[in-house]
């Protein structure tokens, strides 16, 4: 079993930054991949960005250049750092994890990954 924690969330205005901070139960030479994802309400969750155990990461179009996902393994954490923060990234982040080091079109799916965090609320607003 893999609990994680996510913590970092919070409230920003347009063009600021956070850092959200995931940390797992479990050794990360046990986890294949994480992944950060992002949820509104009415929306499915979308994957946001990825990192496997070798460090290969994937992101979505809108976050890139904008976003940076990075993983550290003594620590057993994975982090997401958020610049340049637009509104539409305003959701619930979750981080995910799976045993497996994915593929790359597997990252996408929500049911790749078969532990998540609780979520913690990311607000851009002016």
């Amino acid at each position: 079993q893999v609990h994680l924690v996510e913590f970092g969330g919070g409230s920003v205005q347009p063009g600021g930054s956070l850092r959200l901070s995931c940390t797992a139960s479990a050794s990360h030479s046990d986890i294949g991949t994480i992944g950060w994802f992002r949820q509104t309400p009415g929306k499915r969750r979308e994957l946001v960005a990825g990192i496997d155990r070798r460090g290969v990461t994937v992101y979505i179009d809108p976050v890139k250049g904008r976003f940076t996902i990075s993983r550290d393994n003594a620590k057993n954490s994975v982090y997401l750092q958020m610049d340049d923060l637009k509104p539409e990234d305003t959701a619930v982040y979750y981080c995910a994890a799976s045993l497996s080091s994915l593929s790359a079109s597997y990252y996408y799916s929500e049911v790749s990954y078969a532990y998540w965090g609780q979520g913690t609320q990311v607000t851009v607003s002016s």
